[in-house]
Protein backbone atom coordinates (compact mmCIF):
# COMPACT_ATOMS: atom_id res chain seq x y z
CA UNK A 1 0.00 0.00 0.00
CA UNK A 2 1.34 3.41 -0.92
CA UNK A 3 1.82 6.28 1.49
CA UNK A 4 -0.91 8.20 -0.30
CA UNK A 5 -3.40 5.34 0.11
CA UNK A 6 -2.59 5.11 3.85
CA UNK A 7 -3.05 8.88 4.18
CA UNK A 8 -6.40 8.73 2.37
CA UNK A 9 -7.49 5.83 4.60
CA UNK A 10 -6.55 7.79 7.72
CA UNK A 11 -8.50 10.86 6.52
CA UNK A 12 -11.54 8.70 5.71
CA UNK A 13 -11.37 7.03 9.13
CA UNK A 14 -11.17 10.41 10.89
CA UNK A 15 -14.11 11.70 8.84
CA UNK A 16 -16.24 8.68 9.80
CA UNK A 17 -15.23 9.13 13.45
CA UNK A 18 -16.16 12.83 13.31
CA UNK A 19 -19.59 11.99 11.85
CA UNK A 20 -20.20 9.39 14.58
CA UNK A 21 -19.20 11.86 17.32
CA UNK A 22 -21.49 14.54 15.86
CA UNK A 23 -24.37 12.07 15.63
CA UNK A 24 -23.83 11.07 19.26
CA UNK A 25 -23.77 14.70 20.39
CA UNK A 26 -26.95 15.39 18.42
CA UNK A 27 -28.74 12.47 20.05
CA UNK A 28 -27.60 13.51 23.52
CA UNK A 29 -28.21 17.25 23.14
CA UNK A 30 -31.91 17.31 24.11
CA UNK A 31 -31.55 15.29 27.34
CA UNK A 32 -28.35 17.14 28.25
CA UNK A 33 -30.03 20.52 27.63
CA UNK A 34 -33.03 19.46 29.76
CA UNK A 35 -30.72 18.40 32.61
CA UNK A 36 -28.77 21.65 32.34
CA UNK A 37 -31.97 23.76 32.43
CA UNK A 38 -33.38 21.85 35.40
CA UNK A 39 -30.13 22.17 37.33
CA UNK A 40 -29.67 25.89 36.68
CA UNK A 41 -33.19 27.22 36.13
CA UNK A 42 -31.97 28.43 32.74
CA UNK A 43 -34.63 29.87 30.43
CA UNK A 44 -37.30 29.85 33.13
CA UNK A 45 -37.11 26.14 33.89
CA UNK A 46 -38.45 25.50 37.37
CA UNK A 47 -36.90 23.15 39.90
CA UNK A 48 -38.53 19.87 40.90
CA UNK A 49 -38.47 18.87 44.55
CA UNK A 50 -36.48 15.75 45.27
CA UNK A 51 -38.04 12.86 47.17
CA UNK A 52 -38.80 13.97 50.69
CA UNK A 53 -37.89 17.61 50.02
CA UNK A 54 -40.29 20.05 51.60
CA UNK A 55 -40.63 23.81 51.69
CA UNK A 56 -38.02 25.38 53.99
CA UNK A 57 -40.52 27.60 55.83
CA UNK A 58 -41.77 31.15 55.48
CA UNK A 59 -39.22 33.95 55.67
CA UNK A 60 -41.62 36.83 56.29
CA UNK A 61 -41.09 38.16 52.76
CA UNK A 62 -43.91 38.08 50.21
CA UNK A 63 -43.80 37.81 46.44
CA UNK A 64 -46.59 37.97 43.88
CA UNK A 65 -47.07 34.88 41.71
CA UNK A 66 -49.15 35.24 38.55
CA UNK A 67 -50.61 32.14 36.90
CA UNK A 68 -51.08 31.85 33.14
CA UNK A 69 -52.74 29.04 31.18
CA UNK A 70 -52.91 28.31 27.44
CA UNK A 71 -53.74 25.44 25.10
CA UNK A 72 -52.40 24.55 21.70
CA UNK A 73 -54.71 25.64 18.86
CA UNK A 74 -57.51 23.15 18.22
CA UNK A 75 -56.92 21.14 21.39
CA UNK A 76 -60.55 21.18 22.51
CA UNK A 77 -59.89 22.04 26.15
CA UNK A 78 -60.74 25.02 28.30
CA UNK A 79 -57.80 25.55 30.63
CA UNK A 80 -57.34 28.36 33.14
CA UNK A 81 -55.96 29.13 36.59
CA UNK A 82 -58.50 29.24 39.42
CA UNK A 83 -56.68 32.33 40.78
CA UNK A 84 -54.74 34.50 38.36
CA UNK A 85 -52.51 36.15 40.97
CA UNK A 86 -51.60 35.40 44.55
CA UNK A 87 -49.18 36.91 47.10
CA UNK A 88 -47.23 34.09 48.69
CA UNK A 89 -44.73 33.85 51.50
CA UNK A 90 -41.24 33.08 50.21
CA UNK A 91 -40.15 29.70 51.59
CA UNK A 92 -43.70 28.54 52.43
CA UNK A 93 -45.53 25.66 50.79
CA UNK A 94 -48.20 26.99 48.41
CA UNK A 95 -51.06 25.46 46.44
CA UNK A 96 -52.43 26.76 43.15
CA UNK A 97 -55.26 25.10 41.23
CA UNK A 98 -55.94 25.04 37.51
CA UNK A 99 -59.24 24.11 35.88
CA UNK A 100 -59.49 22.03 32.71
CA UNK A 101 -62.56 20.98 30.72
CA UNK A 102 -62.58 18.71 27.67
CA UNK A 103 -65.21 20.25 25.35
CA UNK A 104 -64.84 17.51 22.73
CA UNK A 105 -66.76 14.27 22.20
CA UNK A 106 -63.64 12.10 22.58
CA UNK A 107 -60.85 11.56 25.10
CA UNK A 108 -57.95 13.94 24.77
CA UNK A 109 -54.58 13.30 26.36
CA UNK A 110 -52.56 16.41 27.08
CA UNK A 111 -49.14 17.30 28.39
CA UNK A 112 -48.36 20.67 29.96
CA UNK A 113 -45.19 22.54 29.13
CA UNK A 114 -44.25 25.23 31.63
CA UNK A 115 -41.92 28.10 32.25
CA UNK A 116 -41.32 30.88 34.73
CA UNK A 117 -40.64 34.53 34.01
CA UNK A 118 -38.49 36.35 34.68
CA UNK A 119 -36.26 33.50 33.57
CA UNK A 120 -33.70 33.95 36.36
CA UNK A 121 -36.44 33.20 38.94
CA UNK A 122 -36.77 29.63 37.61
CA UNK A 123 -33.80 28.51 39.67
CA UNK A 124 -35.72 29.43 42.84
CA UNK A 125 -39.21 28.22 41.93
CA UNK A 126 -39.59 24.61 43.12
CA UNK A 127 -42.54 22.36 42.37
CA UNK A 128 -43.34 19.63 44.88
CA UNK A 129 -46.36 18.27 42.99
CA UNK A 130 -47.64 19.24 39.55
CA UNK A 131 -50.04 18.01 36.90
CA UNK A 132 -47.26 18.86 34.46
CA UNK A 133 -45.19 15.89 35.65
CA UNK A 134 -47.53 13.43 33.87
CA UNK A 135 -49.91 13.22 30.93
CA UNK A 136 -53.51 14.21 31.67
CA UNK A 137 -56.37 12.11 30.26
CA UNK A 138 -59.72 13.90 30.01
CA UNK A 139 -62.83 12.04 28.88
CA UNK A 140 -65.45 13.80 26.74
CA UNK A 141 -67.03 16.58 28.79
CA UNK A 142 -64.84 15.87 31.83
CA UNK A 143 -63.91 18.76 34.12
CA UNK A 144 -61.00 18.56 36.56
CA UNK A 145 -59.13 20.73 39.02
CA UNK A 146 -55.40 20.16 38.82
CA UNK A 147 -53.13 21.24 41.69
CA UNK A 148 -49.62 22.62 41.72
CA UNK A 149 -47.79 22.53 45.06
CA UNK A 150 -44.74 24.78 45.08
CA UNK A 151 -42.47 27.07 47.04
CA UNK A 152 -40.20 29.96 46.21
CA UNK A 153 -36.75 29.23 47.63
CA UNK A 154 -35.58 31.85 50.14
CA UNK A 155 -32.22 31.94 48.31
CA UNK A 156 -33.99 34.18 45.77
CA UNK A 157 -33.50 36.99 48.30
CA UNK A 158 -29.71 36.49 48.39
CA UNK A 159 -29.09 36.50 44.63
CA UNK A 160 -28.30 40.00 43.31
CA UNK A 161 -30.00 39.08 40.01
CA UNK A 162 -33.28 38.07 41.68
CA UNK A 163 -33.62 39.80 45.05
CA UNK A 164 -35.53 42.75 43.54
CA UNK A 165 -38.07 40.60 41.68
CA UNK A 166 -41.57 41.45 42.89
CA UNK A 167 -43.61 39.16 40.61
CA UNK A 168 -43.07 35.71 39.12
CA UNK A 169 -45.27 34.36 36.35
CA UNK A 170 -45.84 30.60 36.16
CA UNK A 171 -47.15 29.76 32.70
CA UNK A 172 -48.49 26.48 31.30
CA UNK A 173 -49.42 25.49 27.78
CA UNK A 174 -51.20 22.18 27.18
CA UNK A 175 -50.44 20.26 24.00
CA UNK A 176 -52.23 17.15 22.77
CA UNK A 177 -50.28 13.91 23.05
CA UNK A 178 -50.54 11.60 20.07
CA UNK A 179 -51.94 8.27 21.18
CA UNK A 180 -51.18 5.04 19.31
CA UNK A 181 -54.19 3.74 17.46
CA UNK A 182 -55.42 0.30 18.49
CA UNK A 183 -56.80 -2.24 16.06
CA UNK A 184 -60.40 -3.09 16.63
Amino acid sequence: MTARARSNGRVAGLAVLAVLVMAGLTAASVPLYRIFCQATGFNGTTQRATDGQSAPGATGHLISVRFDANTAPGMGWDFRPVDTTRRVAIGARNLANFYAHNRSDHEIVGRAVFNVTPAQAGAYFTKIQCFCFTEQHLSPGQEVTMPVVFFVDPKILDDPDTRDISEITLSYTFYPVDQPRTRG
